[in-house]
């Protein structure tokens, strides 16, 4: 791929090495990792495609830990998104940019106390927990890990024999448990299908079915949480967060919560 020498100084030249479609609208896609590319689990990339009018970035979470020679990202195909509509196009050996320095904030090390995670995902929002569940700091640092995916149908629950491979075979010695939830908004439950709640996170947190299936309170005192996904999902979380008194966490004051608008 031939770019500006400009965008060289930033970004490089990478290789997409696999894909892999959880239907027809989602997939995991992996590429080469840039040489001396540093990130921290739950940070996201810059990644740039080209089309007949230039070039195309957009911000992907790394799903891989930090420790793994090969970057991984996890998304969906917009209808008519100029972006994924040149992704959907891409196969293995293709070129994509990658920019040189990581992005983000919501790193697990954020938070100097507390003894539950909980990790609130909708759709691919799903991906920067993956990256940090494979990774080792979160489960030397909490007691509990809650992960809570929430998607519209139960063929989007991705990466489902992977995270129950972590709960029973985590990647670091320390004391976490993991706890997954999973919900879906548009569809019941099917017969045979592994068992999930229904409806949105926020409505589980407010009739208590969410604290009920993951077997743990939110508390001020315990409990640190972390969302990324829909915005809207966030933005009303925010409100029934503040209004058990937690804040979220700044620079210079510690909170309860850090999020990650995924669009």
């Amino acid at each position: 791929m031939l770019i500006d020498p400009k965008i060289a100084d930033k970004a490089t030249v990478e290789t997409i090495t696999r894909l892999d479609w959880w239907n027809d609208r989602l997939l995991t896609f992996t590429t080469t990792r840039p040489a001396n590319y540093s990130f921290a689990a739950g940070q996201y990339a810059r990644i740039g495609l080209k089309d007949e009018h230039g070039l195309l970035w957009r911000a992907y979470s790394m799903v891989s830990s930090p420790r793994e020679d090969h970057l991984e990202f996890y998304g969906i195909v917009v209808p008519g998104g100029l972006f994924t509509t040149e992704l959907r196009k891409a196969a293995a050996g293709s070129e994509i940019l990658i920019e040189k320095q990581s992005y983000g904030f919501m790193t697990p090390d954020r938070f100097s106390d507390g003894d539950d995670l909980w990790m609130l995902a909708t759709g691919t929002g799903l991906g920067p927990f993956l990256s940090m569940l494979r990774d080792t700091y979160v489960w030397q640092h909490f007691r509990n890990i809650v992960l809570v995916h929430c998607v519209r149908q139960e063929s989007e629950f991705a990466y489902r024999e992977e995270l129950e491979h972590l709960r029973q075979h985590p990647p670091a010695i320390g004391p976490a448990r993991l706890h997954i939830v999973r919900s879906t908004t548009r569809e019941q439950q099917t017969e045979g299908a592994p068992p999930h709640l229904h409806g949105r996170i926020t409505t589980l947190l407010e009739n208590g079915e969410l604290e009920k299936c993951a077997g743990l309170p939110l508390t001020v005192e315990a409990s640190r949480i972390m969302m990324c996904g829909n915005p809207d999902m966030i933005e009303d979380m925010r409100k029934l967060l503040h209004h058990r008194g937690m804040r979220p966490v700044r620079r210079t004051l510690p909170g309860q919560f850090v999020t990650e608008n995924y669009w």
